[in-house]
Protein backbone atom coordinates (compact mmCIF):
# COMPACT_ATOMS: atom_id res chain seq x y z
CA UNK A 1 0.00 0.00 0.00
CA UNK A 2 2.86 2.36 0.73
CA UNK A 3 4.35 1.80 -2.73
CA UNK A 4 1.07 2.66 -4.51
CA UNK A 5 0.58 5.70 -2.28
CA UNK A 6 4.08 6.95 -3.13
CA UNK A 7 3.40 6.54 -6.84
CA UNK A 8 0.55 9.02 -6.65
CA UNK A 9 2.69 11.58 -4.87
CA UNK A 10 5.65 11.03 -7.17
CA UNK A 11 3.46 11.23 -10.28
CA UNK A 12 2.14 14.63 -9.18
CA UNK A 13 5.64 15.87 -8.35
CA UNK A 14 6.92 14.81 -11.78
CA UNK A 15 3.98 16.65 -13.38
CA UNK A 16 4.84 19.72 -11.32
CA UNK A 17 8.57 19.75 -12.12
CA UNK A 18 8.44 18.23 -15.61
CA UNK A 19 11.62 16.34 -14.81
CA UNK A 20 12.51 13.05 -13.10
CA UNK A 21 15.74 14.50 -11.67
CA UNK A 22 14.02 17.51 -10.10
CA UNK A 23 11.24 15.35 -8.70
CA UNK A 24 13.82 12.96 -7.24
CA UNK A 25 15.67 15.83 -5.61
CA UNK A 26 12.47 17.28 -4.13
CA UNK A 27 11.32 13.94 -2.72
CA UNK A 28 14.74 12.67 -1.62
CA UNK A 29 14.69 9.79 -4.08
CA UNK A 30 17.22 8.73 -6.70
CA UNK A 31 16.46 9.58 -10.33
CA UNK A 32 16.58 5.90 -11.27
CA UNK A 33 14.17 5.12 -8.44
CA UNK A 34 11.68 7.70 -9.69
CA UNK A 35 12.01 6.49 -13.26
CA UNK A 36 11.52 2.84 -12.29
CA UNK A 37 8.52 3.62 -10.10
CA UNK A 38 6.80 5.61 -12.86
CA UNK A 39 7.52 2.88 -15.38
CA UNK A 40 5.98 0.32 -13.01
CA UNK A 41 2.98 2.65 -12.50
CA UNK A 42 2.46 2.89 -16.26
CA UNK A 43 2.72 -0.88 -16.60
CA UNK A 44 0.20 -1.41 -13.80
CA UNK A 45 -2.31 0.97 -15.43
CA UNK A 46 -1.57 -0.22 -18.96
CA UNK A 47 -1.27 3.42 -20.03
CA UNK A 48 1.73 5.56 -21.00
CA UNK A 49 1.57 8.58 -18.73
CA UNK A 50 4.66 10.55 -19.80
CA UNK A 51 6.33 11.40 -23.06
CA UNK A 52 10.05 11.31 -22.37
CA UNK A 53 12.54 13.73 -23.96
CA UNK A 54 16.12 14.85 -23.26
CA UNK A 55 14.96 18.01 -21.47
CA UNK A 56 12.37 16.27 -19.31
CA UNK A 57 8.91 14.74 -19.51
CA UNK A 58 5.42 15.89 -20.43
CA UNK A 59 2.06 14.29 -19.86
CA UNK A 60 0.60 12.28 -22.71
CA UNK A 61 -3.02 12.81 -23.63
CA UNK A 62 -3.94 9.71 -21.64
CA UNK A 63 -1.84 10.96 -18.74
CA UNK A 64 -3.71 14.24 -18.82
CA UNK A 65 -7.04 12.39 -18.75
CA UNK A 66 -5.96 10.40 -15.69
CA UNK A 67 -4.43 13.35 -13.84
CA UNK A 68 -7.62 14.43 -11.98
CA UNK A 69 -8.24 10.86 -10.80
CA UNK A 70 -4.71 10.50 -9.48
CA UNK A 71 -4.98 13.90 -7.83
CA UNK A 72 -8.18 12.75 -6.11
CA UNK A 73 -6.46 9.60 -4.85
CA UNK A 74 -3.68 11.73 -3.36
CA UNK A 75 -6.28 14.03 -1.78
CA UNK A 76 -8.12 11.08 -0.24
CA UNK A 77 -4.85 9.85 1.25
CA UNK A 78 -4.32 13.27 2.87
CA UNK A 79 -7.89 13.23 4.21
CA UNK A 80 -7.31 9.78 5.69
CA UNK A 81 -4.18 10.96 7.46
CA UNK A 82 -6.00 14.03 8.78
CA UNK A 83 -8.94 11.95 10.02
CA UNK A 84 -6.55 9.62 11.86
CA UNK A 85 -4.80 12.63 13.39
CA UNK A 86 -8.13 14.04 14.58
CA UNK A 87 -9.13 10.74 16.15
CA UNK A 88 -5.85 10.52 18.04
CA UNK A 89 -5.76 14.15 19.24
CA UNK A 90 -9.35 15.09 20.08
CA UNK A 91 -10.42 14.39 23.64
CA UNK A 92 -13.89 13.19 22.80
CA UNK A 93 -15.77 10.10 21.72
CA UNK A 94 -15.94 6.68 23.38
CA UNK A 95 -13.38 5.02 25.63
CA UNK A 96 -14.09 1.29 25.57
CA UNK A 97 -12.45 -0.57 28.45
CA UNK A 98 -12.39 -4.33 28.97
CA UNK A 99 -12.53 -5.13 32.68
CA UNK A 100 -13.13 -7.98 35.10
CA UNK A 101 -15.36 -7.85 38.15
CA UNK A 102 -13.00 -6.89 40.99
CA UNK A 103 -11.37 -4.08 38.96
CA UNK A 104 -14.77 -2.85 37.79
CA UNK A 105 -16.05 -2.72 41.37
CA UNK A 106 -12.98 -1.11 42.96
CA UNK A 107 -11.47 1.17 40.31
CA UNK A 108 -13.93 1.95 37.55
CA UNK A 109 -16.39 4.18 39.49
CA UNK A 110 -13.55 6.64 40.18
CA UNK A 111 -12.38 6.43 36.55
CA UNK A 112 -15.88 7.29 35.31
CA UNK A 113 -16.18 10.21 37.76
CA UNK A 114 -12.76 11.49 36.62
CA UNK A 115 -13.75 11.56 32.95
CA UNK A 116 -17.23 12.97 33.68
CA UNK A 117 -15.69 15.86 35.60
CA UNK A 118 -12.64 16.57 33.43
CA UNK A 119 -13.51 15.29 29.95
CA UNK A 120 -17.32 15.28 29.68
CA UNK A 121 -17.16 14.67 25.90
CA UNK A 122 -15.66 11.21 26.55
CA UNK A 123 -18.14 8.38 27.13
CA UNK A 124 -16.58 5.56 29.16
CA UNK A 125 -17.95 2.14 28.24
CA UNK A 126 -17.12 -0.95 30.28
CA UNK A 127 -17.07 -4.42 28.74
CA UNK A 128 -17.19 -7.10 31.44
CA UNK A 129 -15.22 -10.26 30.69
CA UNK A 130 -12.53 -12.69 31.74
CA UNK A 131 -8.86 -12.64 30.77
CA UNK A 132 -9.33 -14.57 27.53
CA UNK A 133 -12.31 -12.48 26.44
CA UNK A 134 -10.63 -9.15 27.22
CA UNK A 135 -7.43 -10.13 25.44
CA UNK A 136 -9.43 -11.16 22.37
CA UNK A 137 -11.40 -7.88 22.41
CA UNK A 138 -8.14 -5.89 22.47
CA UNK A 139 -6.58 -7.83 19.60
CA UNK A 140 -9.68 -7.44 17.42
CA UNK A 141 -10.28 -3.77 18.25
CA UNK A 142 -13.56 -4.29 20.11
CA UNK A 143 -12.16 -2.34 23.07
CA UNK A 144 -9.52 0.41 23.20
CA UNK A 145 -7.74 -1.16 26.16
CA UNK A 146 -8.35 -3.63 28.93
CA UNK A 147 -7.22 -4.77 32.34
CA UNK A 148 -5.21 -7.99 32.22
CA UNK A 149 -2.71 -9.97 34.19
CA UNK A 150 0.81 -9.84 32.77
CA UNK A 151 0.69 -13.61 32.29
CA UNK A 152 -1.69 -13.22 29.30
CA UNK A 153 -0.38 -9.94 27.81
CA UNK A 154 2.85 -11.03 26.13
CA UNK A 155 1.92 -9.85 22.62
CA UNK A 156 0.30 -6.57 23.71
CA UNK A 157 1.46 -3.23 25.02
CA UNK A 158 1.19 -3.60 28.78
CA UNK A 159 1.40 -0.93 31.46
CA UNK A 160 1.81 -2.62 34.88
CA UNK A 161 -0.32 -1.01 37.59
CA UNK A 162 -0.62 -3.18 40.67
CA UNK A 163 0.96 -6.19 42.33
CA UNK A 164 -1.96 -8.22 43.69
CA UNK A 165 -1.00 -11.04 46.12
CA UNK A 166 -2.73 -14.40 45.86
CA UNK A 167 -4.25 -15.81 49.04
CA UNK A 168 -5.93 -18.89 50.43
CA UNK A 169 -9.66 -18.42 51.14
CA UNK A 170 -11.46 -20.54 53.72
CA UNK A 171 -14.64 -20.36 55.78
CA UNK A 172 -14.61 -18.94 59.29
CA UNK A 173 -13.61 -21.55 61.84
CA UNK A 174 -11.78 -23.67 59.27
CA UNK A 175 -8.73 -25.53 60.70
CA UNK A 176 -6.41 -23.58 58.37
CA UNK A 177 -7.73 -20.31 59.82
CA UNK A 178 -5.49 -20.93 62.83
CA UNK A 179 -2.39 -20.55 60.64
CA UNK A 180 -0.77 -17.19 59.74
CA UNK A 181 0.00 -18.44 56.24
CA UNK A 182 -0.97 -21.50 54.22
CA UNK A 183 1.08 -23.73 51.96
CA UNK A 184 -0.59 -24.69 48.70
CA UNK A 185 -0.22 -28.40 49.50
CA UNK A 186 -2.12 -27.87 52.76
CA UNK A 187 -4.96 -26.05 51.01
CA UNK A 188 -5.32 -28.76 48.39
CA UNK A 189 -6.09 -31.34 51.08
CA UNK A 190 -9.64 -29.93 51.04
CA UNK A 191 -12.36 -29.85 48.32
CA UNK A 192 -11.41 -27.04 45.96
CA UNK A 193 -13.59 -24.45 44.24
CA UNK A 194 -11.90 -23.25 41.06
CA UNK A 195 -12.52 -20.41 38.63
CA UNK A 196 -13.61 -21.38 35.13
CA UNK A 197 -10.64 -21.64 32.73
CA UNK A 198 -9.92 -18.28 31.13
CA UNK A 199 -11.11 -16.36 34.16
CA UNK A 200 -7.91 -16.47 36.16
CA UNK A 201 -4.87 -17.86 34.41
CA UNK A 202 -2.60 -16.90 37.34
CA UNK A 203 -4.33 -19.33 39.70
CA UNK A 204 -4.49 -22.07 37.06
CA UNK A 205 -0.78 -21.60 36.34
CA UNK A 206 -0.02 -21.91 40.05
CA UNK A 207 -2.09 -25.09 40.38
CA UNK A 208 -0.42 -26.63 37.33
CA UNK A 209 3.00 -26.03 38.89
CA UNK A 210 2.05 -28.02 42.02
CA UNK A 211 2.61 -31.76 42.15
CA UNK A 212 -0.50 -32.21 44.27
CA UNK A 213 -3.64 -31.74 42.20
CA UNK A 214 -6.83 -30.13 43.52
CA UNK A 215 -9.93 -32.15 44.28
CA UNK A 216 -12.22 -29.84 42.37
CA UNK A 217 -15.75 -29.73 43.74
CA UNK A 218 -17.18 -26.74 41.85
CA UNK A 219 -16.16 -24.35 39.08
CA UNK A 220 -17.56 -20.84 38.58
CA UNK A 221 -16.58 -17.69 36.68
CA UNK A 222 -18.28 -15.40 39.22
CA UNK A 223 -16.19 -14.39 42.26
CA UNK A 224 -19.30 -13.80 44.39
CA UNK A 225 -20.49 -17.38 43.78
CA UNK A 226 -17.10 -18.77 44.74
CA UNK A 227 -17.09 -16.76 47.99
CA UNK A 228 -20.66 -17.83 48.78
CA UNK A 229 -19.74 -21.52 48.43
CA UNK A 230 -16.60 -21.08 50.53
CA UNK A 231 -18.66 -19.31 53.19
CA UNK A 232 -21.03 -22.28 53.22
CA UNK A 233 -18.16 -24.70 53.82
CA UNK A 234 -18.45 -26.39 50.42
CA UNK A 235 -14.77 -25.98 49.66
CA UNK A 236 -11.72 -23.75 49.76
CA UNK A 237 -10.20 -21.62 47.02
CA UNK A 238 -7.36 -19.33 45.98
CA UNK A 239 -8.14 -15.73 45.22
CA UNK A 240 -6.46 -12.30 45.27
CA UNK A 241 -6.46 -9.41 47.70
CA UNK A 242 -8.36 -7.18 45.27
CA UNK A 243 -11.11 -9.79 44.96
CA UNK A 244 -11.27 -10.14 48.74
CA UNK A 245 -11.56 -6.38 49.10
CA UNK A 246 -14.35 -6.21 46.52
CA UNK A 247 -16.48 -9.26 47.29
CA UNK A 248 -15.43 -11.24 50.37
CA UNK A 249 -17.87 -11.29 53.28
CA UNK A 250 -17.71 -13.63 56.26
CA UNK A 251 -14.78 -15.70 54.95
CA UNK A 252 -11.15 -15.87 56.04
CA UNK A 253 -8.08 -15.32 53.90
CA UNK A 254 -4.44 -16.16 54.57
CA UNK A 255 -1.27 -15.41 52.57
CA UNK A 256 0.15 -18.25 50.56
CA UNK A 257 3.53 -19.66 51.58
CA UNK A 258 5.66 -19.01 49.62
CA UNK A 259 4.02 -15.79 48.52
CA UNK A 260 2.64 -15.48 44.99
CA UNK A 261 1.21 -12.44 43.17
CA UNK A 262 -0.30 -11.42 39.89
CA UNK A 263 0.62 -8.19 38.09
CA UNK A 264 -2.47 -6.27 36.98
CA UNK A 265 -2.09 -3.67 34.26
CA UNK A 266 -3.65 -1.93 31.28
CA UNK A 267 -3.15 -3.71 27.97
CA UNK A 268 -3.37 -2.15 24.52
CA UNK A 269 -3.06 -3.24 20.93
CA UNK A 270 0.41 -2.42 19.62
CA UNK A 271 -1.03 0.16 17.18
CA UNK A 272 -3.08 2.04 19.79
CA UNK A 273 -2.07 5.73 20.04
CA UNK A 274 -5.30 7.42 21.14
CA UNK A 275 -4.90 10.52 23.29
CA UNK A 276 -7.88 9.36 25.41
CA UNK A 277 -6.16 6.09 26.35
CA UNK A 278 -3.01 8.07 27.13
CA UNK A 279 -5.06 10.18 29.58
CA UNK A 280 -6.31 6.96 31.19
CA UNK A 281 -2.73 5.75 31.70
CA UNK A 282 -1.75 9.12 33.20
CA UNK A 283 -4.74 8.92 35.56
CA UNK A 284 -3.54 5.56 36.88
CA UNK A 285 0.03 6.80 37.17
CA UNK A 286 -1.22 9.45 39.59
CA UNK A 287 -3.73 7.36 41.53
CA UNK A 288 -2.51 3.76 41.80
CA UNK A 289 -0.50 4.17 45.03
CA UNK A 290 -3.74 4.49 46.99
CA UNK A 291 -5.66 1.88 45.00
CA UNK A 292 -2.92 -0.74 45.40
CA UNK A 293 -1.90 0.05 48.94
CA UNK A 294 1.57 1.03 47.75
CA UNK A 295 2.17 -2.25 45.88
CA UNK A 296 3.22 -0.81 42.54
CA UNK A 297 5.26 -3.20 40.35
CA UNK A 298 8.47 -1.29 39.59
CA UNK A 299 6.74 2.04 40.15
CA UNK A 300 7.33 4.49 37.36
CA UNK A 301 8.32 1.78 34.86
CA UNK A 302 6.90 2.40 31.36
CA UNK A 303 4.75 -0.24 29.78
CA UNK A 304 6.35 -3.08 27.90
CA UNK A 305 5.47 -4.93 24.75
CA UNK A 306 6.50 -8.27 23.39
CA UNK A 307 10.13 -7.97 22.46
CA UNK A 308 10.87 -5.56 25.30
CA UNK A 309 9.73 -2.33 23.63
CA UNK A 310 8.69 0.49 25.94
CA UNK A 311 7.11 3.93 25.73
CA UNK A 312 3.40 4.67 25.44
CA UNK A 313 2.23 5.25 21.92
CA UNK A 314 5.52 4.07 20.39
Amino acid sequence: MKEIRDRYEIFLKVCETGNFSKAAQALNYTQSGISQMMAAFEEELGVQLFARAKKGVTLTDNGTRLLPYIQEMANQKDKLRQAAFNINHKIEGKLRIGSFSSITALWMPDVIHFFNENYPQVEVQIFDGNYDEIRNWIIHGQVDCGFLSSIVADDLKFYPLCEDPLCAVIKKGHPLAEKRSVRLEELLEYPFIIETPGCDNDILHLLESCKKKPKTSYSFRDDTLIMAFVKSGLGVTISQELVMKAFANDVESRPLEPGRSRIIGLAFARTMKSVVTKILVEYFQQNMEVACGGRRPDAGRPERTAGGETGFGS
